[in-house]
């Protein structure tokens, strides 16, 4: 009952963003209570104020705990480094865990986003409880929900640098419809970075044969990484960390 009220408001407020189109890629929303726990402890974490890099975004973000924790102890361990990926998250609930709580009493210098692959076509529980559609962003929604998720952090985190990733290579070839989705939507949210507070770094390639094919081996369901993709994942952006850390 909690979550569905919450939702229904969420859904019915608009963005406080005026100049961002309203659609569903946009429009806050909260998940379950699994959901609504992780997030909660997301803001436990953010009142302690200590983070100085964060992870943001879905289940591929999520999976530095999985099949990524042993590079995660090697790379971000030792850098006050937090995790705030929730598997199955579109841009419209990572805006509404920033309106609720996410990143409140926290500095971070880093923050590395990646968010978007399920709006590209993701059957949405939420919004099927809610009004019975079910629906895929389009390129356009997808980066407009990016943009919007872009402002909070600079609202909330003036001081904060962002590395904007785009989103990693999904299905198995170039003629993939996910994957041509994501290259269109990754060819707009390029254009968010300013290299002043917003920088943008496309690594997809890195998880690619020569062909542009993906393989189970870096991808085990073409969608989300192994632990031998995520070792590819921390290489290549660690001189961008670095330097956006002033190591």
């Amino acid at each position: 009952m909690r979550i569905a009220s919450l939702a229904l408001l969420s859904l019915l407020t608009l963005n406080v963003f005026a100049d961002t189109p309203s659609h569903v890629a946009t429009q806050p929303v909260p998940r379950d209570d699994k959901w609504m726990k992780r997030h909660e402890s997301f803001n436990e974490i953010s009142k302690k104020g200590e983070a100085k890099l964060v992870f943001l975004g879905d289940s591929i973000t999520q999976g530095w705990e999985g099949k990524g924790k042993a590079t995660w102890e090697k790379f971000y361990s030792n850098r006050q480094a937090a995790n705030f990926g929730i598997g199955g998250d579109r841009t419209e609930h990572v805006l509404w865990r920033l309106d609720h709580g996410n990143f409140d009493g926290l500095k971070p210098k880093l923050i590395v986003l990646m968010i978007g692959t399920n709006n590209t076509g993701h059957v949405g529980r939420e919004q099927k409880e809610l009004n019975g559609a079910v629906y895929a962003c389009s390129a356009e929604q997808t980066a407009d929900g990016v943009a919007a998720i872009i402002a909070k952090l600079k609202s909330k985190t003036p001081e904060a640098k962002i590395l904007l990733l785009g989103i990693f290579p999904r299905g198995e070839t170039p003629a993939d419809a996910m994957r041509q989705q994501n290259e269109k939507t990754n060819a707009i949210i390029a254009k968010l970075a300013d290299d002043k507070q917003v920088f943008y770094q496309d690594i997809g390639k890195t998880f690619l044969q020569p062909d542009g094919t993906l393989t189970r081996e870096i991808m085990p369901d073409l969608l989300h990484l192994s632990e031998k993709g995520y070792d590819m994942w921390a290489a290549a952006i660690e001189p961008k960390v670095k330097e956006l850390l002033g190591e």
